[in-house]
């Protein structure tokens, strides 16, 4: 049971989620209605994919929505070949790239469809999504496919005069990326806010707050091919929600959630963190030695960018590829309602 202390004003819930899961479907993924009084603002594909040698690229690009607030980003790709220490951003990839600001959208039967556009400077890519999976192309750079894991996840959280709805897709991937075979995970997600709206940058009620501690989406097939799919957030007041999934069909959702983090010395990294979910569940995250995604510092997303892969406390199963890209803040604090301070 949640107890009060102070008092909200009408309207404001003091940052509840509601959170559940959704059936995918790609007219869904296509269509432009909004909800709860909320506009759709962007897609955002991104994901992170490993060769045989260990090697990680990371990528995201901004799937626009007509008359939407786009962010600063458009296309980013990331590798860990340029010093073999980090993800860093690959320039000399991106260069050539579409940077696409609106794309070309249609509906093919039950499949979203995305593209750049036709004359339009820069090599061409598209993206097509729904129940069946995703295949996205970049022309050039990577070919990446694969089934949906499990079902999409969803939250809401209202707020006085904005609010967000954010709805999630995680995809098991595997193609050719910069010319080797490799592996991976990657999440579709688009999200709903308020008119001139867009997330990390804009009427964004939980950045522009400086409110989450913690945000993640994480996936993990295992050798024995079981596998466990999740996303969380944990921040300040009553902010929290968590939807995790499994091989077996079970879906589980909670807002009762807390988290404890621990950066690295004079960085805004996660050293470790851990997650209890209903006062018992622990999960742990294991960062990526190479995971860091230090070119982000500084600049957009404004919080700190992190690979690595989440488990539950005693979990022994041995990991064959995964995917953990999230985010945390140590200007935001280590837990819930204990702020934090700049480096």
């Amino acid at each position: 049971m949640k107890h009060f202390k102070t008092l909200p004003e009408r309207g404001d819930f003091a940052y509840q989620v509601l959170v559940a899961p959704h059936q995918v479907s790609g007219r869904a993924m296509h269509d432009l209605r909004g909800f709860f009084g909320l506009k759709i603002t962007k897609g955002m594909p991104f994901g992170c994919v490993r060769d045989d040698e260990g090697e990680i690229y990371a990528f995201v690009r901004a799937v626009n929505e007509p008359g939407s607030t786009p962010n600063p980003t458009k296309f980013i790709y990331q590798s860990t070949r340029l010093d073999g220490e980090h993800l860093r951003i690959d320039k000399s990839r991106m260069t050539p790239r579409a940077m696409t600001l609106f794309p070309q959208r249609w509906l093919d039967g039950d499949t979203a469809c995305w593209s750049s556009l036709e004359g339009e400077p820069g090599t061409p890519w598209n993206i097509r999504a729904g129940a069946d999976g995703i295949r996205w192309q970049e022309d050039g750079l990577f070919d990446l496919s694969g089934p949906l894991m499990g079902n999409g996840m969803q939250w809401y959280l209202p707020g006085v005069e904005w609010g967000t709805f954010y709805v999630s897709q995680i995809f098991d991937i595997a193609g050719t990326c910069d010319g080797r075979q490799v592996k991976g995970m990657m999440v579709f997600d688009q999200v709903y806010m308020a008119e001139g709206g867009a997330v990390h940058f804009k009427k964004d009620l939980v950045v522009n707050n400086h409110m989450h501690v913690l945000w993640w989406s994480f996936a993990t097939i295992y050798q024995d091919g079981s596998w466990d799919v999740g996303s969380f957030m944990v921040g300040h007041d009553n902010l929290g929600y968590a939807i995790f999934q499994n091989d077996k069909g079970e879906i589980r959702t909670t807002t009762d959630i807390e988290a404890s983090v621990r950066h690295k010395e004079g960085s805004y990294f996660v050293e470790s963190a851990c997650i209890v979910l209903d006062g018992q569940e622990e999960w742990e995250f294991l960062p990526c030695p190479k995971g860091e995604m230090i070119d982000f510092v500084g600049g957009f997303p404004i919080t700190a960018q992190q690979e690595g892969r989440w488990r539950r406390v005693g979990d022994t199963r041995e990991p064959d590829r995964w995917f953990g890209w999230g985010e945390s803040d140590c200007r935001n604090g280590t837990a819930r309602n204990v702020r934090g301070a700049d480096l």
